[in-house]
């Protein structure tokens, strides 16, 4: 890319604007003059401020066919090579507050040797950490090393979050050998999380790939090493995930069985009650109709006779389901 003025990047209302110093480290973008072509400026855009939409629709230093793609609906993450530059859709775990982490956030990138621009909606961690390196002079010295700093920031998080939920899943399996069923609702959102994550992160880890076999002029033999170990990590992680969600359907199973076998118990029990309460059932519906000649119907001592009865009853036909191991 031509060199540009450092004024065509005012009025962008940018999150952050800054050039990277070749060293690790950050200055200011000046407005006047032609910007240092040595080492490239970053932009990032939050496309949803009014002045940030604008600047992307009419800045000269952007193709036509990617204004749109900067600032357009979330996407899967891939990869296009436009002329000199490249536009680049990447996911990010959402660390926002009262989000939940699977409510992925959407990074487009666009770069080249002397210019990176990216856009997002909602903040995104990793943008923050690789910001907060080059403040510390530790950060990325080129557009290379800058994407694979976000790379790798985004693939950090990943791997966090699946390291999270295999915990859970853990903890689920250890209350089942306790046979505490977890609250309704539990498995199903970790189970929807693992399988958002499964669909984004393989397009995700398809990209880090192909970037890291493309031969593109900013990016070195050492940043393609490093792209291709991210990729290579990302791809241990939708490993994890897809033993987690067997092991997700394993305690659905579980907790099904569990259900199943506590209802079992509970209708074998009001069985086993209606059973020793049967004879006596029958014995109090055939000496409570009224007619005359009930045994015991002039007797004092009748009925304490019957109760008596109906106890040794109870207690006889408890003790013929015990010995049949009804009980």
């Amino acid at each position: 890319m031509k060199p540009f003025e450092g004024k065509v990047l005012q009025d962008s209302e940018a999150v952050h604007a800054c050039q990277l110093d070749g060293k690790g480290g950050i200055k200011p973008i000046s407005a006047d003059g032609v910007v240092d072509s040595t080492t490239p400026c970053w932009l990032h855009l939050d496309y949803s401020l009014p002045g940030s939409a604008r600047w992307l629709n009419e800045t000269p230093l952007l193709p036509d066919g990617i204004r749109n793609l900067l600032a357009g609906e979330s996407a899967r993450p891939r990869v296009t090579r436009l002329g000199e530059g490249t536009l680049i859709t990447l996911r990010s775990i959402n660390l926002n507050a009262d989000s939940r982490p699977d409510q992925l956030v959407a990074v487009r990138v666009f770069i080249t040797d002397t210019l990176i621009i990216s856009t997002r909606r909602r903040k995104i961690a990793a943008i923050n950490d690789v910001l907060t390196d080059l403040q510390e002079g530790n950060g990325p010295t080129d557009s290379g090393s800058w994407l694979v700093s976000v790379a790798e920031a985004l693939t950090d998080q990943t791997s966090e979050f699946i390291d999270d939920l295999h915990e859970k899943i853990i903890d689920l399996e250890d209350d089942l050998l306790e046979q505490k069923i977890p609250a309704r609702g539990t498995l199903a959102l970790i189970r929807k999380q693992l399988i958002v994550l499964r669909r984004y992160m393989t397009p995700q880890r398809d990209v880090f790939s192909r970037l890291s076999g493309e031969r593109l002029a900013w990016m070195g033999d050492d940043d393609r090493r490093r792209m291709q170990e991210i990729a290579e990590r990302l791809g241990r992680g939708l490993d994890d995930l897809d033993a987690s969600v067997a092991r997700t359907t394993v305690l659905a199973d579980e907790i099904t069985s569990q259900m199943t076998e506590a209802l079992n118990r509970r209708t074998y029990s009001m069985s086993v009650l209606a059973m020793i309460f049967l004879p006596t059932t029958f014995l109090n519906g055939l000496f409570g109709v009224n007619l005359g000649g009930i045994p015991g119907g002039g007797s004092s001592m009748g009925f304490i006779t019957f109760c008596v009865m109906l106890i040794v009853l109870v207690g006889g036909v408890a003790l013929w389901l015990k010995r049949s191991k009804w009980l």
